[in-house]
């Protein structure tokens, strides 16, 4: 009960519509994160007041939805926090509902998803409001719908993706109605937009400590089939390897929350990748990362194994190798990914009495690679910039402009890969002389080895 303590801007928010005759109290997720013993700071309220009875009342407001009953109010510190009008739903078509207002504090409650979210507090006497069993339920550990679960779900289809969320980040179990009715929503969640998906994902790759248990709930209740279907096809060790990727938080939090994203392709083909993330409608730079990766693990994957599984490792004209497909910058994320899915593997058993570990390099080994090919990356010959020789070089001794010279670029940096030394102007207009390729090629007439 010690975190049940609103900021300033709230509790003076909540005493001035007191003061002009209008019940107020705090609900919402702040109230239900407070009785778990968790900080939050996006303190909302509910009164009896109108919109425009709030906006009388303060004078910094926002109309943030005013059709819905809610005003944002900015309060000292500069901080806005959302007043909502007691309200009940008229009608609604699965996603957007039509109010009422004029509803008691218990009418609005009852129209909440779930009991844990329908706990109202009194700031002013610290009195809790909670006709649903809300606290029953926190301290049981159960996400359940107010009321008729199947009617909450046909209310706002949303509900069932924010069940699997709320259930993933508390460790909560979910009750047997309300799980059923999740599970009949999922053929209509189609009606979702594929922003309000995006987000769902986005907000269980911060919030869920383990992804891994999210979206095993989503799979199981058909919702992943029905809106990702490249990742409900997913192998299991991706979704356990989202587990041992770091939380998405602090000055690397977009990073992070970026690659969990990508673990959940990683291996897939790039048009693959591409083609579900643009349905969801991530931005383009989101969708060409994340599509390299998982690129990148698909064309290298199993010869990464291979050599983590050698003893002595990957060569350097491997690493370079990989370094060149993958990209320079992307290296480093690239590999991270793959020391998750290797992590994985260390932690998972094979059925069967011996429960021998599925084999995967040692986490030491791993992070010496890491260093060995960010090193390389930045270091050797891996593009064709980096070659000594430029088109107009080539084009000097004779190579024909076109997909000729592209090929012997390829060609030339191919060689480099191998043997960086070669990466000099002689060695490489040499190179480009000969007709046949580069190993073992026949030289040009009149060309000499």
């Amino acid at each position: 009960m010690s975190l049940l303590t609103p900021p300033s801007d709230v509790l003076e928010i909540a005493s001035r519509l007191r003061k002009a005759g209008f019940e107020t109290w705090c609900v919402g997720g702040a109230v239900r994160d407070a009785l778990l013993g968790h900080a939050h700071l996006d303190w909302d309220l509910a009164t009896s007041a109108t919109p425009a009875e709030v906006m009388r009342t303060f004078r910094r407001t926002v109309p943030v939805g005013i059709a819905f009953g809610t005003v944002g109010v900015i309060g000292r510190s500069g901080r806005l926090h959302e007043v909502t009008t007691f309200r009940h739903d008229v009608k609604t078509d699965g996603r957007h509902a039509e109010v009422e207002f004029g509803a008691s504090l218990e009418e609005d409650l009852a129209r909440r998803d779930f009991t844990i979210n329908a706990i109202a507090y009194n700031p002013q006497n610290g009195e809790l409001f909670d006709p649903f069993g809300g606290r029953k339920d926190l301290r049981a550990g159960v996400v359940r719908a107010v009321g008729d679960p199947e009617a909450r779900m046909r209310e706002d289809r949303l509900r069932a993706l924010r069940a699997l969320r709320f259930a993933s980040r508390f460790a909560f179990s979910i009750d047997p109605a309300t799980w059923k009715a999740i599970c009949n929503s999922a053929p209509h969640l189609t009606r979702l937009s594929a922003e309000r998906v995006k987000q769902e994902i986005e907000k269980t790759m911060e919030q869920v400590a383990r992804p891994s248990a999210a979206f095993a709930r989503w799979r199981d209740a058909g919702a992943l089939q029905v809106l990702v279907g490249a990742v409900h096809a997913a192998p299991d060790e991706r979704f356990a390897a989202l587990d041992c990727l770091s939380r998405p938080v602090g000055k690397r939090a977009a990073e992070r929350k970026l690659l969990r994203l990508a673990m959940l392709f990683f291996g897939d083909e790039r048009r693959t990748a591409e083609s579900a993330l643009r349905a969801l409608r991530f931005s383009n730079h989101d969708v060409s990362w994340v599509a390299r990766l998982a690129d990148a693990r698909a064309q290298l994957g199993e010869a990464v194994d291979a050599a983590m599984a050698r003893e002595g490792g990957a060569s350097e004209s491997e690493l370079r190798r990989w370094a060149a497909v993958v990209g320079r910058t992307a290296a480093a994320s690239w590999w991270r990914l793959n020391a998750a899915l290797w992590a994985a593997r260390r932690e998972q058993r094979t059925d069967g009495a011996t429960a021998v570990r599925v084999p995967a390099p040692s986490a030491r080994d791993v992070v010496r690679t890491y260093r060995r090919l960010v090193r390389t990356a930045y270091r050797d010959p891996i593009e064709t910039g980096d070659l000594q020789v430029d088109g107009e070089d080539l084009a000097s001794v004779g190579v024909p402009k076109g997909p000729v010279l592209g090929a012997t670029l390829k060609r030339l940096l191919d060689a480099v890969i191998e043997h960086p030394e070669r990466n000099t102007r002689e060695e490489l207009l040499r190179l480009a002389r000969l007709t046949d390729g580069i190993n073992g090629a026949r030289p040009a007439p009149g060309a000499r080895e």
